[in-house]
Order: C-alpha cells, then sequence, then structure tokens
C-alpha cells in the first residue's frame, strides 16, 4: 500500500508560509512569492485547525510583513475568529474544563489575538478574544475541585491525564496570554479585568514557573517540588516566561518585576549546566530562540548591556550550528536560525513569537 503525505505549506511552524518570512524580512519578494504561491496552490484552511500558525491566519500574519494582506484574507481570518469565540463561549456554558488548543498561542486564541493586535488599525474583533483570553484567569470546577481556569482536563501531548494540568511555557501555555495580554495593554487595548488577570498569571508563575507544566501533585503541596533539569528555552522553560514576566511588569508598572524576570533570564544564559542542555539552533527550543528574545528582553531593560556578552556567546553558537539542521522551515528549521542571525525585524516578525 502507498501512503501519500501531503506537504505542510500552509504550515508556518515548517512549511512554504514560514520561509517566506524570512524572504520577506530579507526584502526578497520574488523567492516570497513562489513560497506564497507554493503555500496556497491548494487553498487556504479557514477550518477548526485555522489558527496564527497554519492556514488563514498564518497567510495573513505573513502577508501584513510585506503589507500585502488583503480584504478577502482578512474577512476569512475574521470567520476563523468568530468560530472559535463561539465554540469557547459554548464550551464555557457548558462549565467544562479548555482544552490547550482552544486558548494556546499556537493553535488557539492566544495567537489569534497576537496577529489580531499586529494589524492596522488594530482589528474590532480583538477585545472579544482578549476577554476570552481574561476569563482563563477565574477560578473554574473540574475533578471535584476548584482549579485554574487554563487548567486542561488532558496532558500536554492531548492524552489523558489523570487530574489533568496546567501548562506554563509561551508555547502552549499560559506564559502565552500573559505576554499577550501585556503587549495589548502596552498598546492602549485593554478590556475590563485584563491588568487583574496580568496579575494572576504572573503571580502564578512566580510560584510554578520553573515547570514546564505543572500537576494535581503541585496544586496540594505547600510549595511546588523542585523542578528537574530540563532544556530552557522560547517554547518551555524560563527564558519564555520570564519575557512574558518582563512584559508584564512593562504593563503594570512593576520594576521589581521586571528585575526579577531579567535576572532569570541572565542566570540562565550564564550557567554552562543549563546551556549544556540546549542541543539544537533552532527559534522553537534552540539557540535562535535565545538569542531572539536575549534582544527583546535586552532592548526593555534599564541596563541593556548586561546582556551583550550573552547575546554574543548565543550567537557564535548558532552561527557554528545553523546550517546543521536539517529542515528547512521557520520555527524548527534554518529560515528561523537566518532570521535570528540577522539580527532583524523590519517587518516585526518577532511579534509571532510574543517577544515584541
Amino acid at each position: 500500500m502507498t501512503t501519500t503525505t501531503v506537504p505542510r505549506t500552509q504550515d508556518l511552524s515548517e512549511g512554504a508560509l514560514g520561509m517566506a518570512l524570512l524572504d520577506v524580512e530579507c526584502r526578497d519578494l520574488s523567492t516570497a512569492r513562489r513560497h506564497l504561491t507554493q503555500a496556497t496552490v491548494r487553498g487556504v484552511s479557514t477550518g477548526s485547525n485555522a489558527s496564527l500558525f497554519h492556514g488563514a491566519p498564518a497567510l495573513e500574519f505573513v502577508l501584513a510583513r510585506a503589507h500585502g494582506a488583503s480584504d478577502d484574507v482578512r474577512a476569512a481570518v475574521d470567520r476563523v475568529v468568530d468560530a472559535r469565540l463561539a465554540a469557547a463561549h459554548r464550551r464555557h456554558a457548558a462549565g467544562a474544563l479548555p482544552h490547550l488548543a482552544e486558548w494556546d498561542l499556537i493553535r488557539g486564541m492566544t495567537g489569534l489575538a497576537a496577529l489580531l493586535l499586529s494589524r492596522r488599525p488594530i482589528a474590532t474583533r480583538l477585545p472579544d478574544v482578549l476577554a476570552c483570553l481574561v476569563a482563563l484567569a477565574h477560578p473554574a470546577r473540574g475533578e471535584g475541585r476548584i482549579l485554574p481556569g487554563w487548567w486542561s482536563p488532558v496532558g500536554p501531548d492531548g492524552k489523558e491525564m489523570t487530574g489533568g494540568h496546567g501548562n506554563n511555557g509561551m508555547a502552549h501555555g499560559i506564559a502565552g496570554p500573559l505576554a499577550v495580554l501585556s503587549l495589548a495593554l502596552r498598546a492602549g487595548v485593554s478590556v475590563p479585568g485584563q491588568e487583574e488577570a496580568v496579575g494572576t498569571f504572573a503571580t502564578w508563575l512566580d510560584r510554578h514557573g520553573t515547570h514546564y507544566w505543572s500537576t494535581e501533585a503541585h496544586l496540594d503541596a505547600d510549595q511546588p517540588p523542585e523542578a528537574e533539569p530540563a532544556r530552557q528555552s522560547w517554547c518551555y522553560g524560563q527564558p519564555g516566561i520570564a519575557r512574558a514576566q518582563q512584559l508584564a511588569a512593562l504593563a503594570l508598572g512593576d520594576p521589581a518585576r521586571r528585575q526579577a524576570a531579567e535576572d532569570t533570564v541572565e542566570a540562565i544564559l550564564t550557567d554552562p549546566l543549563r546551556l549544556a542542555r540546549i542541543t539544537d539552533s533552532t527559534l522553537c527550543h534552540g539557540w535562535a530562540g535565545l538569542l531572539t528574545l536575549t534582544r527583546a528582553v535586552a532592548a526593555d531593560s534599564t541596563a541593556p548591556a548586561r546582556f551583550t556578552p550573552i547575546v554574543q556567546d548565543v550567537y557564535r553558537r548558532l552561527a557554528a550550528d545553523w546550517e546543521h539542521l536539517p529542515k528547512p522551515g521557520f520555527m524548527e528549521g534554518r529560515a528561523g536560525a537566518q532570521l535570528a542571525l540577522n539580527a532583524t525585524d523590519t517587518t516585526g516578525w518577532t511579534r509571532v513569537l510574543l517577544l515584541t
């Protein structure tokens, strides 16, 4: 039996859309058009899998970097947003806990909020999406107990998990809503309860942010257990969470939180044992993501020079290894690594990572 694998052309992480981001940033518009044609040759998804990293929203994000998103593309994205909002409202009315795909950055409403926030003028649907993210800060009932409103009934792999879990990372966890709600506040966009939600998420991460995710046992403990040594990255781990915390501090005017976030980034990226756990050059979980993140942290720091040696070290590590990446794409491939190496963000491509 022969099976055919359909290319993930609409996938911002691995497909042609992600490679077009590099083309646009480098002003190579002819190659960008070729990649965009490849991405849309089978149409563009507006179904339940459409998100910032797939389908129409991903297409709008890339086209908007070149100021080329049409009214038709934006209208298609608005239909996606409306469908996702309706589904979230139904879930909430039923009293069920949310799945990560409802609200996270990669698949859910955090990513859609980041896209709508990047529109000019800012999209009229953005407040409705922000309100859904704010609602995650309200406690929920599940498994016969009170749980955080973002608690997922399944594990991070989407499979059954006794007691569920609370995801903490930037890509799939509550650091994502924290970052986008903070970025919206800094842009002057707010809904009722937004500052309180930022405080709730930030305080949770103060307690639980050393873990990739929290379990039911963590909720019952006087203090969460010490985290096992793990790879520190943009997608999971303390660097991504620290950038979200820095953004929260800037939004709320909290200099102590800002200092703590910056200290965390410096401590992790100068620790040889932690650096030894980073084994590739990708944006998602490698040197490219850490380099881009550190530059963003430094740009918002009152003492940016403290990060200069870190940026130089991470740049050197990335430059020595990125060409060995087997994939060509954005999040786990050479296109994303090249974007980090180029050290430019004239198109605002780093918004897709919630770094700016």
